[in-house]
């Protein structure tokens, strides 16, 4: 049976153990300890994955063969779809245009997200606190949400006129029942043991909110926002469309190429609005990703 020899004071060699094995000193078991700590398994591997064929490499086939069968119907059927050659030919002969109405669409998107947002948030924030604003507020929120948004487009457009007031309103109704459900079950998951610690402390309620509601409610604050932002893209379209003037956005350059059956004008728009959705679905998941890496990966991702 062997037994642990000491090593000296002048020793920097291993020290045998019970089990025969080397027995690390003080110092290395420190240092793997902190390489260790700062290494991070999942996430160098995740990128290489993301890189790998078969991340995008289906999607890319799947997207050959839609961009193939649209053409062959197009070809044979030219009222039904335009070919992608008479779209990208609107795109190339007309950036102007299309550039302007996207930034019209973006500003409706900005103003009403950011508006609906707040409210949306400071009364989750009100409802966390006092049940009877939850009880009050709750219902109509519920009420607005089933209300379909294309049938109060054209009463706030007798009300406020054909100007941009209208869309940034039906934008921010669209996306205001996500937002809200979103941040009081965020707002609410925060640790009660954490919560029970920081009451011991005598942290007020708005140190409470800031250190530990607030972080916790982050991960419920970004699922919304990859839901609301192509959300609100819907909702301006929809309201440019129904509120039609000179302001323009994507929606009423859609709705003037159908009065005069412009397919490949219509189709140029609709591509562009899926190309904003989808900027504006990756810029969540980066910005996402950037504002919770404190966050401990999840097993297998």
């Amino acid at each position: 049976m062997q037994t642990a020899e000491r090593a000296g004071p002048g020793s920097d060699g291993p020290r045998p153990t019970a089990g025969g094995g080397p027995d690390l000193a003080p110092g290395a078991g420190r240092a793997r300890g902190t390489l260790l700590a700062g290494r991070r398994p999942g996430r160098s591997s995740g990128r290489w994955r993301a890189l790998s064929p078969s991340s995008w490499l289906p999607a890319l086939v799947a997207l050959g063969a839609l961009s193939l069968a649209w053409q062959l119907v197009a070809v044979h059927n030219p009222t039904v779809l335009p070919t992608d050659t008479a779209v990208l030919s609107e795109l190339w002969h007309s950036p102007g245009l299309f550039w302007h109405d996207t930034l019209v669409t973006l500003q409706e998107v900005a103003v009403g997200l950011t508006s609906s947002f707040a409210l949306a948030f400071g009364l989750a924030v009100a409802m966390s606190y006092l049940k009877v604003i939850e009880r009050a507020v709750m219902p109509l929120a519920v009420v607005l949400n089933v209300t379909p948004v294309v049938a109060l487009a054209p009463g706030l457009v007798v009300a406020f006129g054909f100007d941009l007031v209208p869309r940034y309103i039906v934008t921010a109704v669209i996306v205001f029942f996500p937002f809200l459900v979103n941040s009081l079950v965020g707002l609410r998951s925060a640790d009660p043991e954490a919560l029970e610690v920081l009451r011991t402390l005598h942290a007020s309620q708005f140190e409470t909110l800031v250190r530990l509601r607030l972080p916790s409610s982050l991960p419920y604050l970004f699922a919304a926002a990859r839901v609301c932002l192509p959300l609100s893209v819907v909702g301006a379209v929809v309201a440019e469309m129904s509120s039609s003037g000179d302001a323009g956005g994507l929606g009423s350059l859609i709705e003037t190429a159908s009065a005069y059956s412009d397919l490949a004008r219509i189709y140029a728009a609709i591509l562009v609005l899926a190309a904003l959705g989808l900027a504006l679905t990756l810029a969540v998941v980066v910005l996402e990703r950037r504002a919770l890496s404190w966050r401990a990966p999840a097993s297998g991702s």
